[in-house]
Formats: C-alpha cells, structure tokens, sequence
C-alpha cells in the first residue's frame, strides 16, 4: 500500500517562501515519477510541477515557472515542492502524488497519477 504524507503547508504573506514535503513510502520510491497538484474548493485539480525518478527531468505549470521547485530526495523517500514570491493566487490544498506505472520523464495529467496524499493547505495572504 503506498502512503503519501504532506507537510509543510501554513500561512505566509505575498512575497514569501514555503517548502512542503511529501514522505511516500509502501514501494521502491526512487523508480516513480512524482507529481504536485493544487486545488482550490469547486476548481479541477491542477498541475503545478512534477520530477522524473531520477531527478533528471522537471516540469512545471506556467503559472509557477520560475517561482516553484521540485526537487526530491532518493534516500529520505521525499518529494519537495519549493515555492518562492508566492502571490494570493496560489492559495490552495497542495497535493503530492505518485503514478503506480513506471514512467520516463514527468506526467502533467493527474489522470495519470494514482496514488495521493491528503493534502497541505497553503494560504498567502495579501
């Protein structure tokens, strides 16, 4: 059974920073891609960014290009989203996932993704 655990989530003002972790475990985490998504209550889920198994490839949504990093950490079974100049906007549950196939690169659709983590509500005040 693979679990996904988020933490990092909290309150921060236009212009700060957050690092949200994902601690995963169950399987082999360092073969699977891994994903974030973002929801806002009454919105479809949304891609923010995702890394290969290897770390070698990222991907990101447009909206976040430039301000969030993904990142991961093979021996601690981690996934990190790094989020820098964060604007109200980005207000939203933050959610880790893992697909339960395995994948070359990132997966951008969250119809790919089968595994989810509860999720890590981030707020950035104005």
């Amino acid at each position: 059974q693979v679990q996904l655990v988020e933490s990092g989530g909290g309150l921060v003002q236009a212009g700060g920073s957050l690092r949200l972790s994902c601690a995963a475990s169950g399987r082999t985490f360092s073969r699977y891609t891994m994903g974030w998504f973002r929801q806002a209550p009454g919105k479809e889920r949304e891609f923010v960014g995702a890394i290969s198994s290897n770390a070698y490839s990222t991907g990101y949504a447009d909206s976040v290009k430039g301000r969030f990093t993904v990142s991961r950490d093979n021996a601690k079974n981690t996934v990190y989203l790094q989020m820098n100049s964060l604007k109200p906007e980005d207000t939203d549950v933050y959610y880790c996932a893992a697909p339960s196939s395995l994948w070359r690169g990132v997966l951008r659709d969250s119809n790919d993704y089968d595994y989810w983590g509860q999720g890590t509500q981030v707020t950035v005040s104005s």
